[in-house]
């Protein structure tokens, strides 16, 4: 099941270090028996804490599926800092309890009401807004909930065009016009927003000067940023540095 070994994979290359326990938690249960047709498991939390203590794995039954709905198996699901935060309850908006955790990923259509004429079985689909619950097997809920995407993309890069890349778009496109030529500066440029501002300011002609924090393996971070269409990165030490102010007369 995709869903389990994504979670490990993005948690322990992404999230903070403390979470490795829930992601072996998260591909242990998400692994487990078969349930019978109209259930699905499902990591839920029905008070906030800390998250490998409050969040258990259970067994739900899903809605009857509604002439405007769609049935979707998850397929992959990522473990945002900001999913731990709404679990902490240190979120500014927090969904009502209990709750499924998890707010992006990506889901292959099963099955569609009668009244779906956009969608069918075998589609790719992404969560339209934020509250869905993405760390379950199976999701049930009205078509206007959900939108589709190709399913020629990496099952990475669907699973993660909800969260990080919107950002990064909206950053870009919501506060100045900016035109072909014109560059951008970021710090934390190795985020995941940062990494999508990279590839999006790339396609729109824009140059990108990138700030990250100075590392061991400094040289393989701006090489591999430097493929994802970086024209500059320095780090916050360099960045103090008189001599900077060259770089910004480019």
């Amino acid at each position: 099941m995709a869903l389990s070994w994504f979670c490990v994979r993005v948690l322990c290359r992404r999230g903070p270090g403390r979470w490795g326990p829930l992601c072996r938690v998260m591909g242990r249960v998400l692994t487990s028996s078969a349930v019978a047709r109209g259930h699905c498991e499902a990591l839920v939390y029905h008070k906030h804490g800390d998250p490998l203590r409050v969040i258990r794995l259970e067994t739900l039954k899903l809605p009857q599926l509604g002439d405007s709905d769609i049935r979707a198996q998850m397929l992959a699901a990522p473990i945002n800092p900001s999913d731990m935060n709404i679990v902490q309850g240190t979120y500014p908006i927090l969904p009502d309890l209990p709750a499924i955790g998890g707010n992006e990923g990506v889901g292959q259509i099963l099955e569609v009401g009668s009244k779906v004429t956009n969608l069918k079985p075998g589609d790719w689909v992404i969560p339209s807004d934020a509250g869905l619950g993405t760390w379950r097997m199976e999701a049930v809920g009205n078509m206007n909930r959900f939108s589709k995407v190709s399913n020629n993309l990496p099952l990475l890069c669907a699973a993660t065009l909800g969260v990080n890349t919107c950002t990064a778009y909206r950053m870009l496109c919501d506060f100045e016009t900016l035109k072909p030529g014109d560059s951008v500066i970021q710090n934390a440029a190795n985020s995941g927003v940062g990494q999508a501002a990279i590839q999006i300011a790339k396609a729109m002609g824009l140059k990108t000067i990138n700030v990250v924090r100075d590392r061991p393996n400094l040289q393989q971070l701006t090489d591999s940023m430097k493929s994802m269409g970086a024209d500059y990165i320095i780090t916050e030490e360099a960045l103090r540095k008189p001599d900077m102010e060259e770089l910004f007369k480019i």
